[in-house]
């Protein structure tokens, strides 16, 4: 048996995804599923033992007749027999019915006649809970397991190298991501705290615990974010996984991560580091785990995170 989940959206996404991968292995453990994700998701499969290939499409791009064309040539070839679409564009609908796929599942939309068997689409619970309600149009009724990733030996070897190299590995050490998000501002979505604010969370902490490494992810849209940071404390650690494996062995590491909603925060979730998420635009009850006692989402009282002040997250920090 062969399957295929066509999972849009960033790498936070597919993260989110994961749970529904693994009911899908554990119910088929000789199916090979194969995922259909955008280009810069891809990365996100290297902790993720439950695919066989990562397949890529820009659902988002201006894509012609010639495309989809290329797209039902690529799928044609390997003849699968279930389709699960997370995305709600009933294109996708249409391209697996062109397809000639058997088992057809998406959500419940206007145009989703294209699919054989539909489920409700509820938003307003936790985002992985929602992808897995999927699993009910292949009549799985198994519950959704916390988000898990898998990490390789050599991305653990690599993580204890770095934090040898960044004199952290005796003390333990604070992960800060300040989740700059370029593809997110030109959404108009703000979740990019400010460093001043984030400056006084780091100088509260170097009070209370001053030998406590603080170590800020860097990732290729960060740079302004980081050397603003540095400018304001220099004492400050940069580190730059190259890896969504690496970068999970880094944060699984981890006495704390702080961050902004951002695909880091759905790792440290996954690995089990203790987790403060700041939220503004977007809603901690949809992107958070419920009943968890190993993340604590602060929701900004307006939709700027900028309106979350620091004191608020100090709190959090050093609540007994």
């Amino acid at each position: 048996m062969r399957i295929l989940a066509l999972v849009p959206g960033g790498i936070g996404d597919q993260i989110l995804f994961f749970p529904t991968l693994t009911t899908l292995k554990q119910q088929y453990p000789q199916a090979l599923i194969d995922v259909l994700v955008e280009p810069r998701s891809k990365g996100a499969y290297r902790v993720c033992p439950s695919v066989n290939e990562v397949l890529l499409f820009d659902y988002k791009d201006r894509n012609g007749l010639a495309d989809y064309l290329n797209l039902l040539g690529v799928l044609r070839d390997r003849e699968y027999e279930a389709a699960i679409a997370l995305g709600q564009q009933w294109t996708v609908g249409l391209l697996l019915w062109l397809e000639g796929i058997p088992d057809r599942i998406g959500y419940n939309m206007k145009k989703g006649c294209f699919f054989t068997n539909t489920v409700p689409l509820k938003q307003e619970q936790y985002a992985a809970e929602m992808y897995h309600d999927l699993l009910d149009g292949l009549h799985i009724a198994a519950s959704c397991p916390p988000v898990g990733v898998t990490v390789l030996k050599e991305d653990i070897d690599w993580a204890e190298v770095e934090q040898k190299n960044l004199d952290v590995k005796e003390s333990g050490y604070i992960l800060l991501h300040g989740g700059s998000s370029k593809l997110a501002l030109s959404k108009g979505i703000d979740k990019i705290y400010p460093v001043k604010s984030w400056l006084q969370i780091v100088e509260n902490i170097r009070q209370k615990q001053p030998n406590l490494p603080i170590v800020l992810l860097k990732g290729p849209e960060d740079e302004e974010f980081i050397a603003q940071m540095l400018a304001g404390d220099r004492e400050l650690k940069t580190v730059s996984p190259p890896d969504i494996g690496k970068l999970a062995a880094l944060i699984a590491g981890a006495n704390l991560m702080l961050c902004t909603d951002s695909a880091p925060m759905h790792l440290a979730i996954a690995v089990g580091t203790y987790t403060i998420a700041l939220f503004g635009p977007t809603e901690a009850k949809k992107l958070l785990p419920p009943g968890s006692d190993k993340c604590i989402g602060i929701q900004s009282p307006s939709k700027a995170i900028a309106d979350i002040a620091p004191v608020t997250v100090i709190e959090q920090i050093w609540r007994e």
